[in-house]
């Protein structure tokens, strides 16, 4: 797959996570996220690290809270912004101040944006990009009924930031950029937008050793934010390359036995032949990170 047609993939997939994720003015049949009757395929698209999804909303705010957030953070944030699509809580650990600008890249339906909002207060900013058109209608929905005055939501890719150089404070990112198949020019957009000690908190997918070559060409694979992961080392070593000091893995998950055993892709990894054994290597070779960066 080139990069336009990993970009159309996953721009799908999360347009129809936007339009079936535990909405509360979506159409009932299209409420799927947190248990109802849509398809399971279109069920979250990164829950619970990489493709899980959950039968009741209670599941959900379990493995948040065990992923880093509290029961103030589910309770705070507008009904329909935690779309379940991340593996870590970067706004725990992003040391927000009020005041400061923040952005977030790949804010989906603004979950992290709106708790990034309440730490910042109403003289701070927080900037959501996204490149899905649908996701940030649900987005921008979520911060007119929370009455969110202090966040902004803006349609572009993290390739190619529609935000001005040295203007941010904090940038935050959850399960996002795993997704992206230029993730130097993610790493090289952030530091350009980065005020002079600024910093940059992410949650990610990486991986500690290479996927075989089946579970990369897969489709299915790569919207899930398993195929398009990069080695751990690699991942580090590209925001050094950007000019990031002070690099560090703040905190570690691994998947969990029962991971995502509802999941269409991980049922094709379990259930196909041609993927025999994929499933426990992927297991194995497949983290969620906490990393923290700064801008000199």
């Amino acid at each position: 797959m080139d990069n336009i047609e990993v970009k159309r993939i996953v721009r799908e997939r999360y347009a129809g996570a936007a339009k079936s994720c535990c909405g509360d003015t979506a159409p009932a049949a299209e409420q799927s996220c947190c248990g109802s009757a849509a398809p399971a395929v279109e069920k979250s698209c990164c829950g619970s690290g990489a493709g899980a999804t959950f039968a009741t909303t209670q599941q959900a705010n379990e493995f948040y809270k065990k992923i880093g957030y509290s029961d103030e953070d589910l309770k705070s944030a507008p009904e329909g912004a935690n779309l379940g699509l991340g593996c870590g809580n970067p706004v725990a650990l992003a040391t927000l101040k009020e005041g400061e600008t923040v952005l977030d890249l790949g804010s989906g339906g603004g979950f992290d944006c709106f708790l990034a909002a309440n730490k910042v207060g109403k003289k701070g900013k927080v900037i959501g990009v996204d490149m899905t058109p649908e996701m940030l209608e649900r987005a921008r929905m979520n911060a007119r009924n929370g009455d969110y005055s202090n966040v902004e939501f803006r349609l572009g890719e993290i390739e190619n930031l529609p935000v001005a150089d040295k203007t941010v404070d904090a940038i935050i990112s959850n399960c996002v950029i795993n997704l992206s198949p230029e993730k130097d020019k993610v790493f090289s957009e952030a530091f350009r937008v980065l005020k002079p000690g600024g910093r940059l908190m992410v949650s990610d997918m990486v991986l500690l050793s290479e996927l075989s070559e089946r579970v990369k060409g897969s489709v299915a694979a790569y919207s899930h934010c398993i195929a398009g992961a990069a080695l751990k080392s690699d991942y580090l070593g590209m925001m050094e390359k950007a000019g990031f000091k002070d690099v560090k893995v703040v905190g570690e998950i691994t998947i969990p036995e029962d991971f995502g055993l509802d999941d269409p892709t991980v049922q094709a990894l379990i259930n196909d032949p041609a993927y025999k054994g994929e499933w426990e290597n992927l297991r194995r070779i497949i983290v969620s990170v906490k990393v923290h960066a700064a801008k000199p």
